[in-house]
């Protein structure tokens, strides 16, 4: 399957686990940025990855917007240990899109889900083949990346003393985006 489509473009996004902004004043941002990308763009196709609160609010704006653009798609990649993470996730997002009347309470859930070639061969950091393969497949990229961000400290293993400092996953999406020459928009910055 290839999501591209020669006439319309495609975003991706990415985002720190936890965001420290407002919530308000970044959902503000970020759906000027995708109203912008539907508009002026002819953006058509969203992808989504991992489920940090970043991806989980623009998840929400997508679908929201949804209602006022039908012809929009929402497509998840997802790592192998992923795709259960969203089927137990259903009854949680049904609550969440419940203000939306029966007719578009499908809008919860994203259109399709794509397997890109590496999903079930990659190895324990299966997210950053994902991360690029939805770059990869992308026009623009939206991120809320703060170049400040540091993961929390973890063992290598549950016996293991000493602690190492983990690399970023937004970081390294950020990194491999402007090696590729995406059209980079970092939300934490407008």
């Amino acid at each position: 399957m290839n999501v591209k489509n020669t006439n319309q473009k495609v975003c991706s996004f990415f985002g720190h686990r936890k965001i420290k902004l407002n919530k308000e004043i970044l959902k503000e941002k970020t759906e000027k940025v995708i109203k912008e990308l539907i508009i002026n763009y002819e953006v058509r196709t969203f992808l989504f990855g991992g489920h940090s609160e970043f991806d989980e609010l623009c998840q929400t704006i997508v679908s929201e917007l949804k209602i006022d653009y039908p012809n929009i798609k929402k497509i998840s990649y997802t790592c192998r240990n992923e795709s259960c993470h969203l089927e137990s996730k259903k009854d949680y997002l049904k609550k969440i899109y419940s203000f939306l009347d029966e007719q578009h309470n499908i809008l919860c859930f994203v259109d399709e889900e794509f397997e890109y070639k590496n999903k079930y061969i990659s190895g324990k950091a299966n997210y950053v083949e994902r991360n690029q393969a939805m770059i990869d497949d992308s026009d623009y990229c939206v991120f809320y990346y703060d170049e400040q961000y540091k993961p929390q400290m973890r063992k290598h293993s549950k016996t293991a003393i000493t602690f190492y400092q983990p690399k970023s996953g937004t970081k390294l999406a950020y990194d491999y985006a402007k090696q590729k020459k995406k059209i980079l928009i970092n939300v934490n910055k407008l």
